[in-house]
């Protein structure tokens, strides 16, 4: 059992307070998921830089910035918890290739024009508080509360999940062909940092995405080729995707006002939201995706 939420904004009217109303679902999720939690937040596209959501994983900061400016061009670097968000406007390939190479023990958490992904082990509440999500803002955002059932506790093993450029999933339930996928996957270029069943549904995407399908096409492949029980949130440059498998036995809930689309597996994630009470509230349908700005 784990708890997915998401926000999509329909006007800039709540661009500032993003992050504050994500915090308040995700904390509101931590019955649901207490072993450790992540967010994926959505910005204004960076014109001229790729951003690197890194995680340090005890690697010293002051020594990576050191050593990082003299193998990449580098036009910021901000370090929050024990994640950092770099900037440079080198090709993605490249960057990824030295720090795959020279810096083994950061693990790229994700990278993109607007994308922002910051995880960790522990209850929601800290993790919130850890990464100060409330001061957050953007256009829309993805997040996840973990209780582990088939893979380690660890930051690796935690939600969101990025395998593609500006891409990112979370997921609640379990996926049986995932290690069969896995395998397919790697020979397709696709990488993967954990055993974790939800990084391979989003290599899986990602994959698709790559060879020109649409997010709505890619989703619906999904009701065929990944076995299990699942309801995913699929976050990209422009908005998300919300998909149950066929059966539903995984709970989801969504609300929709002029402003904005929020979803959660339970509505007390919800309650705290602007105007809900006067939302279009409504259970997403078994095996239909539903997507907003893409």
């Amino acid at each position: 059992m784990c708890g997915i939420v998401g926000i999509y904004l329909k006007s800039k009217k709540y661009e500032s307070s993003l992050g504050n109303m994500l915090s308040n679902m995700l904390i509101n999720m931590g019955s649901r998921g207490p072993d450790s939690a992540g967010f994926a937040i959505y910005k204004e596209d960076e014109e001229e830089n790729f951003k690197y959501s890194l995680c340090l994983n005890g690697y010293d900061f002051e020594k990576f910035k050191k050593e990082i400016v003299n193998k990449i061009t580098i036009s910021n670097i901000e370090k929050n918890s024990d994640h950092v968000i770099m900037k440079s406007k080198s090709q993605p390939s490249d960057v990824i290739e030295i720090l795959n190479k020279n810096f083994k023990e950061i693990s790229i958490v994700g990278y993109g024009k607007s994308i922002e992904i910051f995880k960790q082990v522990g209850e929601p509440k800290d993790v919130v508080k850890k990464f100060n999500l409330g001061n957050f803002s953007g256009t829309h955002a993805i997040g996840h509360t973990r209780m582990a059932t088939e893979s380690a506790i660890t930051t690796d093993g935690s939600h969101p999940y990025s395998t593609g450029e500006d891409e990112c999933l979370v997921h609640n339930g379990s996926l049986s062909n995932h290690n069969n996928l896995r395998r397919k996957l790697k020979k397709n270029g696709i990488n993967f940092n954990s055993e974790n069943d939800t990084e391979v549904a989003a290599g899986y995407i990602s994959n698709n995405l790559s060879n020109k399908e649409t997010l709505k096409d890619t989703l619906k492949k999904c009701l065929k080729d990944l076995d299990g029980f699942y309801t995913f949130i699929t976050g990209t440059r422009k908005g998300f995707a919300v998909l149950r498998d066929e059966i539903a036995c995984k709970p989801a809930v969504i609300a929709e006002t002029d402003d904005y689309v929020a979803i959660a597996s339970e509505f007390q994630a919800m309650a705290h939201l602007p105007n809900v009470n006067n939302a279009n509230i409504f259970e997403p349908e078994p095996g239909v995706v539903y997507s907003w700005g893409n």
